[in-house]
């Protein structure tokens, strides 16, 4: 059997709205190393062109995104390489999206998990096609946050609702966001596309030259940055003081089993 090699990510230009959509199925859009320079790549090309005025993130195959690859992150622990390089590629480049100057649109289905939860976090708008699951995730695998979680998940859907995802790593139907702000509509598969154009249109016809500068004005938090060198902090300390490998090796041999 041949392996077929797939590109990081798709890009589709559809007027003034860019699709950037990740592409690994198989693995439900994991973030390893080339997909998130792939995707940060594609983020400033985005922001480069003149005649993108939307992006919108989405994900191929079954998932929009499961997290962080946990087959790397087992091969990082059982090197014992320091996973910190990893998480800070992860960090940064979801930071950019969330200051990029033109409005970025997730487009969520499947699964919205640990780094793919983050992943939408930084999104200005969330879009999301009914029968799909949310949750922070990462305790369930004995790991924490390394991409902006415990800063943004409370400031998105409120600290009692954040606690309860954080500390159970339970995914939960994708309509219960809804009352929180952080996805703006659930529509059923048919009607999924129509809605993020819809979406994408509206944000259009709000104006071009404004957005950078609403933009600019969110990103100003002092608090931000500091929050985020702490959260990595906080995970590697965490790596290196509880064995991540075992569960991570749980996990990945489930995996294959199942």
């Amino acid at each position: 059997m041949t392996a077929i090699e797939l590109a990081p990510v798709l890009v589709e230009q559809t007027g003034s709205v860019r699709w950037i959509r990740l592409n690994r199925p198989r693995a439900r859009n994991a973030l390893n190393p080339e997909l998130i320079a792939a995707l940060d790549a594609a983020i400033a090309a985005a922001m480069a062109d003149e005649e993108t005025r939307i992006v919108v993130i989405a994900g191929a195959g079954p998932s929009f995104c499961a997290g962080a690859d946990l087959r790397h992150l087992l091969a990082l622990a059982r090197s014992g390489e320091d996973p910190a390089a990893f998480l800070a590629s992860i960090s940064d480049c979801f930071s950019r999206i969330e200051r990029a100057a033109k409005p970025v649109v997730a487009a969520v289905h499947g699964h919205v998990v640990a780094g793919g939860l983050e992943l939408a976090l930084v999104c200005d708008a969330v879009v999301a096609r009914s029968g799909t699951l949310i949750g922070d995730g990462h305790v369930r695998q004995g790991l924490l946050p390394g991409a902006g979680a415990s800063l943004r998940l409370p400031r998105k859907v409120g600290e009692p609702f954040a606690r309860w995802l954080m500390l159970t790593g339970e995914l939960v139907a994708v309509e219960r966001f809804l009352a929180t702000g952080f996805v703006c509509s659930v529509v059923p598969p048919e009607e999924f596309e129509g809605q993020v154009e819809a979406v994408a249109a509206r944000l259009l016809a709000a104006g071009d030259g404004t957005h950078a500068r609403v933009k600019e004005l969110l990103a100003h938090r002092p608090d931000t940055d500091d929050a985020l060198v702490r959260e990595l902090r906080t995970f590697g300390e965490h790596w290196r003081e509880h064995g991540v490998a075992a569960s991570l090796t749980e996990f990945v041999e489930r995996g294959r089993k199942g």
